[in-house]
């Protein structure tokens, strides 16, 4: 089977089609709908944990915190794991164009289902959103790069810089809009706004199609029949396997909502071996790609701890900000998912510093360096928490918010230093017919930190996050830091980054 390649490079046919700021009509298309799906996806996230440990009485889930957090994690690791087969939907079956549209069709269907008071369909409707963030998000980057030349990296770069930014202004506004009404009138009308952002992303994407031309309407490398063949049967007989083992357990009358966590956690420890090992064993690679491969497993372990650490700025930190924050101002009290804004806000007044000083630095700042820096601000910030806990726990009282804004701000630096930099390091460490397969191992180390980050907290033993919580976990995350410092010159002489 023959696939009939996708249309690279800038649209020469309508060069005076534009939108705001000068931008081409197809890039305002894909802007406005990457913006309103990361309003629904940040909106959610934002009243998660809250709405999960509210009590059932006022209308949330009842769970405990460390369960709250649990539940956080897995759902961001899943949705981290579903990028890895959304990617190959796009490339191999559907076309990106198709895949956005059929995973932002998923998203709000999932939405919706959260927007039903029920216990019953709030669990499918979690599912849900994942699997349509999974399908959606790898494939909207795959269709914005489809329009750029492959040598026009400029270009291309700046396209993506938006983007960033974009990301970040959705996730500045959307807790403050559905966090309010979350937490103050009603916690299904409050994933009900996350459905109605999501809605907007489509209807702007249907209706601004027709100026992406032939851009992203078929796969570049179709799967021929006998590879969709292998691959349905595979997902078959995987899919069967998960139904028939959870209708047993269902059947028996032990079934929990944990079981299905704990599935996600083994697929984020077995995805990435499996793709590193077919990665590795693959004969087109030399011996010095193969090396750098096997020593970048190093750095793909940094940063599954970094992002394990970080995802839980929206479960761990929003239960402090909740239980122990005095968020009376002038007679207000500020809802708690207000909190998350701060990070994408500071994310966006600290990137032009870090960018600057990375470029100042030159080849004097290597990876590992960046990778150092970052870890220090994050564990900097789990301290800043623990010294705020002890305090809050000597006095009885809840403390400044002022503890919480200042470690929401250390977690955006560590974002800033460490987000960027691994990927760059990753598509650049990675052998030229690999990028992909990279590109999906660094989302897959999200993945695997979502998953500790999620248990870290209950294995931790403690019901809630306390002083001696933070202070261990920041301990570990400045230790690695530490030791990122030491071993820096003998990884970046493997690695060449």
């Amino acid at each position: 089977m023959t696939a009939t390649p996708v249309t690279r490079g800038p649209r020469d046919e309508q060069p005076a089609e534009t939108g705001i700021l000068g931008r081409p009509r197809w890039f305002i298309t894909l802007f406005g709908t990457d913006v309103w799906e990361r309003f629904s996806f940040y909106g959610m996230s934002a009243i998660l944990v809250l709405y999960a440990s509210e009590p059932v009485a006022e209308g949330g889930l009842g769970l405990s915190d460390d369960d709250a957090a649990l539940l956080f994690g897995s759902y961001m690791a899943a949705a981290f794991l579903a990028s890895v087969p959304g990617g190959w939907l796009g490339d191999r079956l559907f076309g990106p164009h198709r895949a956005i549209l059929y995973g932002g069709v998923v998203i709000g269907l999932g939405h919706l289902t959260l927007a039903v008071p029920s216990e019953v369909t709030f669990y499918p409707g979690l599912l849900l959103v994942a699997l349509g963030t999974g399908l959606l998000k790898p494939n909207m980057a795959n269709l914005l790069s489809a329009f750029y030349a492959p040598d026009d990296r400029s270009g291309r770069d700046a396209g993506f810089a938006v983007f960033y930014m974009s990301v970040q202004v959705s996730a500045l506004i959307a807790p403050l809009v559905v966090g309010t009404v979350g937490e103050s009138v009603n916690w299904h009308l409050g994933f009900g706004l996350a459905a109605l952002g999501m809605a907007l992303g489509l209807i702007q994407y249907v209706r601004g199609a027709r100026h992406f031309g032939a851009t992203g309407k078929v796969p570049e490398r179709a799967a021929d029949p006998a590879q969709r063949a292998t691959v349905l049967r595979w997902s078959g007989a995987a899919a069967g396997l998960v139904a028939v083992g959870y209708g047993v357990d269902a059947a028996l009358g032990t079934f929990e909502v944990g079981h299905v966590m704990a599935l996600v956690g083994l697929l984020c420890v077995v995805a990435p071996v499996g793709a590193f090992w077919r990665v590795i064993r693959n004969p087109l690679l030399t011996a010095a790609e193969r090396s750098r491969v096997k020593t970048y497993i190093w750095l793909f372990l940094v940063s599954a701890v970094f992002w394990g650490l970080f995802l839980q700025g929206g479960s761990v930190f929003a239960l402090f900000a909740k239980d122990s924050t005095d968020r009376d101002v002038l007679g207000f009290t500020i809802p708690a998912s207000w909190f998350q804004s701060t990070i994408p806000l500071f994310v966006l007044l600290t990137a032009p510093f870090f960018a600057r000083m990375w470029q100042r630095a030159g080849e004097r700042l290597d990876t590992a360096v960046k990778f150092a820096v970052g870890m220090g601000c994050t564990g900097a910030a789990y301290l800043v928490l623990a010294v705020a806990a002890l305090l809050g726990a000597h006095s009885g009282e809840p403390v400044s918010p002022l503890w919480l804004v200042a470690s929401f701000l250390l977690l955006a630096c560590g974002e800033v230093s460490f987000g960027p930099v691994g990927m760059s390091a990753t598509t650049a460490i990675a052998p030229a017919a690999f990028v992909s397969q990279m590109v999906a191992l660094f989302w897959l180390a999200g993945a695997l930190g979502g998953g500790l980050g999620g248990n870290a907290l209950k294995v931790s033993g403690e019901q809630a996050p306390g002083a001696a919580y933070f202070l261990s976990v920041g301990a570990v995350a400045l230790l690695i830091g530490v030791i990122l410092l030491l071993v820096r010159r003998p990884l970046t002489r493997k690695l060449g980054v």
